[in-house]
């Protein structure tokens, strides 16, 4: 989810019956379903029961529990935790994301899926997390892998 999306939720968005997240009005004012891990179902859990005051409408709410938790705080929340984790790059939400996309295909995801997840218009926009994911052409298999012995047989055709 882009930043903007996740502190726009409500706690009426996540549905753990059906395991999904609704994301309402993301870019482009459209609406997208995306789905909910188990493991954060249950960090989610534990979050709602560690607070006193209980958010009125926003999921994450702010210092005003009317209003969302304020995106620059976040920002830089995210960016200290991934120094504090040792990690040289900057860390931002949206590197999350494009990090998020990047395992999805990597784990065998196909683009169009990771499109609709992602609330992409274009496909376009979505490839390019194939110059990224490195190991995703190094692991595509070619349909000659699954001929058996095909080289044996064309030099056995050349030998006659």
């Amino acid at each position: 989810m882009r930043l903007t999306e996740s502190l726009a939720l409500s706690y009426k968005d996540i549905d753990s019956n059906r395991m999904v997240i609704t994301v309402r009005n993301g870019k482009g004012f459209k609406d997208r379903t995306v789905m909910l891990s188990p493991v954060l179902l249950e960090l989610l859990r534990t979050y709602w029961r560690a607070q006193t005051v209980k958010p009125f409408e926003f999921l994450f709410p702010g210092r005003d529990n009317r209003m969302p938790l304020n995106r620059r705080s976040v920002q830089r929340f995210i960016s200290d935790a991934g120094k504090r984790a040792g990690i040289k790059k900057n860390v931002s939400p949206h590197v999350l994301r494009h990090s998020f996309a990047t395992h999805m295909l990597e784990k065998g995801a196909d683009l169009r899926r990771i499109q609709l997840l992602l609330g992409h218009r274009s496909m376009r926009t979505t490839s390019i997390y194939l110059h990224v994911a490195a190991n995703f052409v190094n692991d595509t298999k070619s349909p000659l892998d699954s001929i058996p012995d095909i080289v044996s047989t064309i030099m056995n055709r050349e030998e006659t």
